[in-house]
């Protein structure tokens, strides 16, 4: 079985280890046949992952954060490669839910001697996404970290606290398999194809990837004691029973927006816009666990 690694250079808070020459020595340990492909720029995990699969590599393992990990997914779509994952952001959302090991040894472990299985896969305007996606605030607070120049929870955390007296919500339609259900406003509307954003932070504790639904959450604002029991019922995985969100499942939904609204894919920033469609593709990747 061939394994190349898609690593991204720049994933993660601890810069000085030397993670090509830690992979190669763990998949050698392993026995692996194994490649190891450095990313240049955006978008190159995903050229990358396109050639991997177009070369006959069983396995291609994205070896970064959560976009890294996304990336490589889009590349491998519709391909008969899987997608392996040695974790190396600061959320690692997907991995967590998947039970992959968090540290380097372990996750280069389970890439080499993998077991197979297919998860569902959910797209917003025509852009893949595998753990999760949303609009509004949680959207806007991965866009100002993305500009944080700091990586890592508390830096998260710090730019949450601070947009949160910012922020204000966006009144809009929500429609959930043809029928209108929500004509109201938006703090966060997140689509959950896996239950949690990343950091064991539980949007939707009880998303099923493999169960050809997304868990479709909304929460229309966020007053003092709302955002309260919307942090503990995220760190304690009892947001869904919290009363500090409404909940449905659905695998095709229609949003429309009063004003340009930011929306992000598995925790990065995308853009802004009015009109969204979201679909869920059932089993449409195959993943290395």
């Amino acid at each position: 079985m061939r394994i190349c690694f898609i690593l991204n250079p720049t994933s993660g808070t601890n810069r000085s280890q030397d993670v090509p020459a830690l992979l190669t020595r763990y998949a050698t340990t392993a026995g692996a046949d194994f490649a190891i492909w450095p990313t240049q720029y955006a978008g190159h995990a995903e050229e990358l992952a396109r050639q991997a699969a177009a070369e006959g590599y069983r396995v291609v393992a994205a070896v970064g954060g959560d976009g890294t990990v996304n990336e490589v997914g889009r590349g491998l779509l519709g391909t008969e490669t899987a997608l392996g994952i040695v974790p190396r952001g600061s959320g690692n959302g997907l991995a967590r839910h998947l039970h992959i090991p968090l540290d380097l040894p372990g996750a280069v472990r389970r890439v080499c001697q993998p077991t197979f299985q297919r998860i569902d896969t959910g797209e917003i305007n025509g852009r893949p996404f595998f753990c999760t996606a949303g609009l509004g605030f949680d959207a806007h607070v991965s866009k100002m970290f993305a500009q944080a120049g700091t990586r890592g929870l508390s830096t998260y955390v710090k730019v949450a606290l601070r947009e949160y007296r910012r922020f204000r919500p966006t009144p809009v339609q929500v429609t959930i398999e043809g029928q209108e259900l929500f004509d109201t406003h938006c703090y966060v509307l997140a689509f959950a194809n896996a239950a949690q954003y990343g950091n064991n932070a539980y949007i939707a504790p009880r998303a099923n990837i493999q169960d050809g639904l997304l868990d479709v959450c909304l929460i229309d604002g966020l007053s003092l004691p709302r955002a309260v029991r919307v942090g503990l019922g995220l760190a304690l995985g009892t947001l869904a029973v919290s009363g500090g969100a409404v909940y449905h499942t659905s695998r095709h939904v229609l949003v429309r927006a009063a004003t340009p609204l930011g929306f992000h894919v598995d925790g990065d920033y995308v853009d802004d816009a009015t009109d969204f469609e979201v679909l869920l593709h059932p089993l449409a990747l195959e993943v290395a666990v």
